[in-house]
């Protein structure tokens, strides 16, 4: 404003210049650009996020502070706010993907106080001079009367605006913080207006905002490659910590051991036809079906008539062409699930300052957790509603876990992991080694209850059932799997989680009784 009057006035008060002159009005605005913004570093050593949900739309509107998109991180979410006053004009990272740390998320259109130029329109011949001039309002040449000054109040900035510069001149008195996070910043020697303001609401300075200062401050190593015969000094991975972090809250979980064994004898017998009746959408691309029936399809085409139904479309990474115990084994435990509502159920979750009763949520499906161990580390996948799967569903789909969670970066997503998670968790700890049992760990948030599963093997049984002497008969050689349980004993009892298993058994013991359940 007091760059700009003095100079338009001298501009046209002639007539040989207002000829030669004229003002870009359309440039003394406010003008609009695209700021990229990009995922900051969150602390704890964390180089990428996973972003399981977008708070806002393509093309919408947004205020500083606002929420922006929901990442995942060592198995906890964090919500992320907008730095800007815009619009949202296009997400760089959608829902399900990983980002890296200073990736661009999205891009946000923002308004910015323009720089207008008097425009030049001299002689044909000579270039248009731009020169810039400081503006404040858009400028009538026939206006002479001065705009009332406003009183200027500063905008609070986000601090992931690259504009806010801190000044330094904060009182750790007037930061705004809980007690908590004073002591855990005073606890780390980290002056907290150093990273006022925060992230929080009215520039509140959250933990992680304390965190994300103290990955921020690099550290001089003298040597990061040690000499052979030294000890080696190595940083957890964001998986495994996250493992490190679930398994000291698991300490918090009162837990019951129960361990049994199954007997595979039936279901073994009835494999190799299991095996050799593959649907042939769920083998891989090049094999085709050579069973006697598809034999004759090929000489009469069962569409003639009309066309049959579209088998279900299987990812490449989902085909397989034998089937293992595994399968059969999470089958006939949803169904007993289907049977005990108790082991559907999940520990509502409440905020912390709630002091009503504890809830549980029942689940209308049998949701199972895989623990899947991978090159990165172990995740947790989960099959929802396992109970309304087929035996050859069920193997594609731990066949398709296995090949994503095999990948390099892990190839799951938020649409395998989800946040929900499963109320049983299954752990096939005899696919490594020959281990025959376990001492699960049951962690917050992994349902009410977890079984590990040994190796399969042969034994000569000689229990009442196969032991009679007076007949000739002294014992029997049957496959049995050893099961060992771990359940949240604050929800629920041992005689319950024996009698469970007890239903569970009835149904791996006599695999026909699917027959009846198919029909």
């Amino acid at each position: 404003m007091v760059v700009a009057r003095p100079l338009q006035r001298t501009l046209f008060r002639t007539s040989l210049l207002r000829s030669h002159f004229h003002v870009n009005h359309c440039l003394l605005s406010a003008r609009k650009s695209l700021r990229t913004f990009k995922l900051a570093d969150i602390g704890e050593g964390i180089t990428e996020c996973e972003i399981i949900r977008w708070a806002v739309k393509e093309k919408s509107a947004v205020q500083s502070f606002d929420p922006l998109c929901e990442v995942q991180s060592d198995k906890a979410s964090v919500e992320i706010t907008s730095p800007y006053d815009g619009i949202v004009k296009q997400f760089l990272v959608g829902e399900g993907e990983v980002a890296k740390v200073g990736q661009g998320l999205c891009l946000i259109e923002v308004e910015e106080d323009g720089t207008a130029y008097v425009e030049s329109t001299e002689t044909a011949g000579q270039s248009p001079v731009q020169t810039p001039v400081q503006v404040t309002h858009e400028v009538n040449e026939d206006t002479r009367t001065e705009a009332p000054p406003s009183a200027h109040v500063p905008q609070r900035k986000h601090p992931l605006d690259p504009t806010n510069v801190p000044t330094g001149s904060t009182s750790t008195d007037h930061v705004l913080a809980t007690p908590a996070v004073r002591h855990f910043a005073r606890q780390r020697g980290v002056d907290l207006a150093a990273i006022a303001p925060g992230s929080g609401r009215d520039g509140r300075v959250e933990k992680k905002d304390v965190e994300a200062y103290i990955s921020s401050v690099s550290v001089p190593e003298e040597e990061t490659t040690p000499r052979q015969g030294e000890d080696a000094v190595v940083d957890l991975g964001r998986t495994r910590y996250g493992m490190w972090k679930a398994m000291v809250q698991s300490l918090e979980i009162p837990r019951f051991g129960y361990s049994t064994s199954l007997d595979l004898t039936r279901f073994h017998d009835l494999l190799p036809t299991l095996n050799a009746h593959i649907p042939a959408h769920y083998l891989p691309s090049p094999s085709t079906p050579s069973s006697s029936s598809s034999r004759v399809s090929h000489m009469v085409n069962p569409s003639a008539l009309h066309p049959a139904p579209q088998p279900p479309s299987v990812p490449e990474g989902g085909r397989f062409t034998k089937m293992t115990y595994l399968p059969f084994l999470l089958k006939t435990l949803a169904i007993s699930m289907m049977e005990w509502p108790l082991f559907r159920a999940s520990i509502t979750p409440v905020p912390a300052q709630d002091t009503n009763k504890p809830t549980l949520t029942i689940r209308p499906t049998a949701d199972l957790t895989l623990a899947l161990s991978t090159p990165t580390g172990l995740y947790t996948p989960t099959i929802s509603s396992a109970q309304s799967l087929s035996l050859h569903a069920l193997a594609s789909r731990v066949t398709h876990l296995a090949h994503l969670g095999r990948q390099v970066p892990c190839g799951l997503t938020v649409k395998e992991m989800t946040k929900r998670g499963g109320t049983i968790s299954v752990s096939n700890v005899g696919a490594i080694g020959k281990g025959e049992g376990a001492s699960p760990v049951l962690v917050p948030g992994g349902g009410v209850a977890i079984v590990a599963m040994g190796r399969a093997k042969w034994v000569w049984d000689v229990s009442d059932e196969f032991y009679r002497p007076n007949d000739g008969i002294v014992g029997k050689r049957r496959l049995k799997i050893d099961v060992s349980w771990s359940a949240d004993h604050r929800v629920i009892e041992g005689a319950e989680l024996a009698a469970f298993v007890e239903t569970w058994r009835g149904w791996v013991e006599n695999p026909e009784r699917l027959i009846a359940e198919a029909i």
